[in-house]
Parts: C-alpha cells; sequence; structure tokens
C-alpha cells in the first residue's frame, strides 16, 4: 500500500463529508466511513465515496451471533468495500462465518479493544489481562479464524505485528499531538505506528478539524 492514511470521515453532512475527502484525495489511500455515517447515510453515501476512486473502510464494527453477521456481510457486498470490521470478542465462529461471507477482495479485521479503553475498564469488565495480553489474546483467536488481520492500539501494535508477521493490521486513535488525546486514551503518532507495523492508518479530526485539512493530510503523508 502506498499511502496507508485512511481518513476517518467524522463530517455529519454528507454533501460536506464528500467535499473533504474530495479536497485530500490526492494525500490519503482511502476513506474510512463509520457507524454513524452507514446509519445516516447507507449505501448511497458509500456510493458517492466511490466516485471518487479512493479503497472504501467500512467500520461497522459487526457483532452477532454468527449467522446475522454473515448475512450482514453477505448485504454488503455490492458496495464492495476494501476493509470490514468485526469485533474480534464475538467469537471464532462469527469471524469464520463472516471472513467466509465477506467479498473475494474484502479484507475483514477484527476490533481487539476499543482506543477508548484502558486497563481501568477492562477491570471494570471482568477482564484481569493487561491491555496487550488481552489484544494478543483476540489476535491469535482471529488469525486462528482466518480473519485478514485485526484493529489494535498504536500501543499494541508492535507485539500483535511480532505475533503474526503477515498479518493486515488497522491502528486508529493517531495523534500528531499526544498529548492532545481527545476521547482516546492509549494514542501514538502516525509515524510511530507505521514503523512498529501498522499497514493502516485511521486518522479524522487532526485532517478534518485542520484549518487547512489538504495541508495537513499533506504534512501526515510527508512524515511516512
Amino acid at each position: 500500500m502506498s499511502n496507508p492514511v485512511y481518513l476517518a470521515v467524522d463530517v455529519p453532512r454528507l454533501k460536506d463529508a464528500v467535499e473533504l475527502a474530495g479536497k485530500v484525495k490526492n494525500h490519503v489511500g482511502g476513506v474510512k466511513l463509520g457507524l454513524e455515517f452507514f446509519n445516516a447515510h447507507g449505501a448511497h453515501g458509500v456510493h458517492m465515496f466511490a466516485q471518487l476512486g479512493l479503497p472504501i473502510f467500512l467500520d461497522l464494527k459487526l457483532h452477532d451471533i454468527p449467522n446475522t453477521v454473515a448475512a450482514a456481510m453477505q448485504a454488503i457486498h455490492v458496495l464492495e468495500p476494501a476493509i470490514v470490521t468485526i469485533h474480534a470478542c464475538g467469537g471464532r465462529a462469527m469471524m469464520e462465518d463472516a471472513k467466509a461471507a465477506a467479498g473475494e477482495h474484502t479484507k475483514v479485521v477484527g476490533v481487539t479493544m476499543l482506543t477508548s479503553l484502558d486497563a481501568r475498564d477492562l477491570e471494570i469488565m471482568g477482564v484481569k489481562d493487561s491491555p496487550q495480553d488481552h489484544v494478543l489474546r483476540l489476535a491469535e483467536l482471529a488469525h486462528r479464524a482466518g480473519l485478514d488481520g485485526v484493529v489494535c492500539s498504536g500501543h499494541e501494535i508492535k507485539a500483535v505485528h511480532d505475533q503474526w508477521k503477515d498479518g493486515f493490521f488497522v491502528v486508529p486513535g493517531l495523534r500528531l499531538d499526544t498529548n492532545n488525546a481527545g476521547d482516546q486514551k492509549r494514542v501514538v503518532t502516525p509515524r510511530q505506528a507505521r514503523d512498529d507495523g501498522a499497514s493502516v492508518l485511521v486518522i479524522g479530526r487532526p485532517i478534518s478539524r485542520a484549518e487547512d485539512p489538504e495541508a495537513a493530510a499533506r504534512q501526515i503523508e510527508a512524515t511516512l
């Protein structure tokens, strides 16, 4: 992948979102459309982005019984996403069925631990492992289930990459200034994540909320 940056589209109005992506399309490798976007704009919104000619990452984080997730995966075939997320904690059977139902050219990746969570959150949920051990366990389960890779924070990417040499790894929660993390708890810079083994770097607000989004995207691209 020549440019690993995927723009996380967090602009509520479809027209504004497409215009934003159009401004930066020469400096990103694709666009990530999340659950909020998909619920608001559906297949029509995805088709609008497809006209830009960029790969589309549907970050839907599917999590349900295996049959339901497989049916959902089949339902989005027509959208031809490059990447789709499911929750690794849905279990091996769910992941296996999701991968089997996905399009031939769609990478299915398992979300391990949200970047808005930390060790204290795991403890509250009854998980005794450290964040890294929890992520590594789910990554191994995803690997055995036949997924293409996982989503994890930059804090765990090196360990996950060491464990799964040929995996496809998506790293969100990236910030140019890690002291300005917002609602994220485990952040690193794009350069660090890339050096540690990230395949895709998901970047939203540092580009979308910049005074000059194109210049911000170009600056990030230059660091890689």
